[in-house]
């Protein structure tokens, strides 16, 4: 089946379905010189919009091309620059809100994919979910009614995905702003009949706030930048090549007397894992507020006293 975008943009326009036939000819077409280019990337999006039906094969294609192009279609691959979080916000952005599925997809995997990328794109995703759990509202479901004011389990396992994923300010930890987020949505969602996955996202993503030490920081963008264009230097004698790729990866300093590593990361665990003033204040002002502990807050505490002996 041969593919033209013109042709099938008509026929969106008119009411036509996607088949599984006009996936694999879009796939055909955009994959043919092996990457996306900023003109694919536009008709993908152009067509998304068309669409009044999208099937699961063009959700999966919108994202995975879309992703590629994202993350991987500049130097260094797995970086997501300014321009392009620019770009991805213009086309997704309509008065606030994220429209299909299609497109919040998109944000979580460029999200779990990325080794790093600008923290407003987890943050604009983030909202989008919040609003759909209290509002009822949103594209955060194939298909299925949203309830307001209540978490259900495919709500649940996007805000898992989105607050672990590897790209971000946090890099697979929750940060303050996240806890704050997921408190608003504890309280708004308190009266409604939530999935069970919520409270166990809750206690371990409030938890993980408070206690988590992460071992996990990508390179910056410049010595990544660096490396890769050592990686790609194919003119270079090999001797050479190695002393410069050796000058230019960052080196810890070595002292004599020096403590091991291990120690040095035990000791920075446990700093992380004990509960400090400042966040035993936030904590129980959270708690405080309503003049109530209601069981996620409780079942928090539990966690807390469990995992580092803090009670409150």
């Amino acid at each position: 089946m041969t593919f033209s975008f013109s042709g099938f943009a008509e026929a969106l326009k008119a009411g036509a379905t996607i088949s599984a036939d006009d996936v694999l000819a879009a796939r055909r077409w955009a994959w043919s010189d092996g990457g996306i280019s900023a003109a694919e990337a536009d008709a993908i999006f152009e067509l998304n919009g068309l669409a009044r039906d999208r099937s699961n094969e063009w959700v999966d294609f919108f994202v995975e091309a879309l992703t590629e192009f994202v993350v991987n279609e500049q130097s260094p691959r797995g970086y997501v620059d300014e321009a392009k979080t620019d770009w991805l916000m213009a086309r997704i952005d309509r008065d606030g809100r994220v429209e299909t599925r299609a497109e919040l997809e998109l944000l979580i995997k460029v999200m779990e994919t990325a080794l790093n990328a600008p923290e407003r794109l987890k943050s604009y995703a983030l909202r989008q979910i919040e609003a759909a759990a209290t509002t009822g509202e949103g594209p955060t479901r194939g298909g299925d009614a949203l309830r307001p004011g209540a978490i259900d389990e495919p709500e649940v396992a996007l805000l898992r995905r989105l607050l672990f994923a590897s790209g971000g300010e946090g890099a697979i930890t929750v940060t303050r702003d996240e806890a704050e987020m997921l408190w608003r949505l504890k309280d708004a969602c308190a009266a409604g009949d939530n999935a069970p996955g919520w409270k166990t996202l809750f206690v371990q993503a409030v938890g993980n706030y408070l206690m988590a030490h992460n071992l996990y920081h990508p390179l910056e963008r410049g010595e990544a930048q660096r490396l890769e264009s050592f990686v790609n230097d194919h003119h270079s004698h090999v001797a050479g090549f190695l002393g410069r790729m050796l000058r230019v990866l960052p080196q810890p300093p070595v002292h004599a007397g020096e403590r091991p590593l291990s120690e040095d990361i035990g000791a920075a665990v446990a700093r992380d894992e004990a509960v400090t003033m400042d966040e035993r204040e936030w904590l129980k002002q959270h708690i405080d507020h309503d003049g109530a502990r209601d069981p996620l807050e409780a079942a928090l505490l539990a966690f807390i006293e469990e995992e580092s002996g803090t009670r409150f």
